[in-house]
């Protein structure tokens, strides 16, 4: 009798087994879509990567052909300060103006004249007037000028003699705020002033900023720009003036004060005030009386009040001298 066969191990199942079902062939592992070989990959070159900016887009301005960014020293924008340039017959490069501004009454025709002498007008909308003037408050319009026409001294203190019996010049001191220095501006052209001077050096220069604050008044105000200011303050002295100086520590209060001569009043900076070599060249240091806790004023501010105390003297004088004329006529 033959001895018997081992029986064979059972079968695994389709569903444990290795293999596919309906072949012998193992299954090959699927390739992803899109993806390459190792050699392809060495043989491919490599795409420049191109480093984008981390500032977005609309920061950067859009330069028409033909066109030049304008720099903050010839731009000028806001209604009044740009319709005060106009009217001066300022010459203008380019103007870009919104088509609400253009059609408008007050600005029609001085954009008109403005065209006639050879200003290019660009009708744009509000978002290429905010690239232009960097998102400041353009008001609708904006205009391109050559640089600011600053004044020769000697002309300044001529013109000023001539002007007036008794001129008033205002020299900033290190005024380094350019809304400071406009609004100075402002204010001195508004009551009177005949001309202002400020420093090269360490200090603020008109700027399309300080034109727009000043809102009209640089078309009017003349301003010398010198290179030394207690130089340009020994030279008014010489040609009569009297040198006033705003200092918060001086004993003299501005009310107490007779501003009866060709007058320079000097205004500080904020922080540091009158330098020590300005208040040499001071013929008087004046200060306005504080009562609250508030050591110090705005520049602009103390500005403004001591050019409408030396106005209200020349008016107070003024007032009297017409009422003794009046009384020796009755007489």
């Amino acid at each position: 009798m033959s001895p018997q066969k081992p029986s064979r191990p059972p079968r695994r199942s389709d569903s444990s087994s290795p293999r596919k079902s309906g072949g012998g062939n193992r299954s090959k592992p699927l390739r992803r879509q899109g993806t390459t070989s190792r050699q392809q990959r060495a043989a491919t070159p490599a795409k420049p990567v191109l480093k984008q900016s981390s500032r977005p887009q609309s920061e950067f301005p859009i330069i028409e052909a033909g066109e030049q960014q304008p720099t903050d020293s010839d731009l000028i924008y806001g209604r009044h300060a740009v319709a005060a340039a106009l009217e001066s017959h300022r010459p203008l490069n380019r103007v870009w103006v919104n088509a609400r501004i253009r059609y408008d009454p007050r600005f029609l025709t001085l954009i008109d004249e403005a065209k006639a002498s050879g200003a290019v007008i660009d009708e744009v909308d509000t978002k290429r007037l905010n690239q232009i003037t960097e998102g400041a408050n353009h008001q609708g319009i904006a205009a391109q000028a050559a640089s600011h026409n600053y004044h020769d001294l000697d002309t300044l203190i001529d013109n000023a003699l001539a002007a007036a019996k008794l001129p008033v010049i205002v020299a900033a001191d290190s005024i380094t705020d350019p809304h400071n220095l406009g609004a100075i501006i402002r204010t001195a052209e508004a009551l009177g002033a005949q001309g202002m001077v400020i420093p090269q050096r360490r200090a603020a220069g008109v700027t399309s900023t300080v034109a727009k604050v000043a809102a009209g008044a640089l078309e009017h105000l003349p301003v010398s720009r010198v290179v030394n200011l207690k130089r340009a303050l020994d030279t008014l002295k010489e040609r009569g003036f009297w040198i006033y100086g705003l200092a918060s520590e001086a004993s003299q209060p501005l009310h107490r004060t007779t501003f009866n001569r060709p007058t320079v009043i000097v205004v500080g900076s904020e922080g540091d005030g009158l330098s020590l070599t300005v208040q040499q060249s001071c013929d008087v240091l004046i200060s306005i009386p504080l009562q609250g806790n508030v050591p110090s004023l705005n520049a602009s501010v103390a500005a403004g009040m001591a050019l409408y105390e030396i106005y209200r003297h020349q008016w107070a004088a003024q007032i009297q001298i017409s009422s003794l004329q009046n009384q020796n006529k009755l007489l």
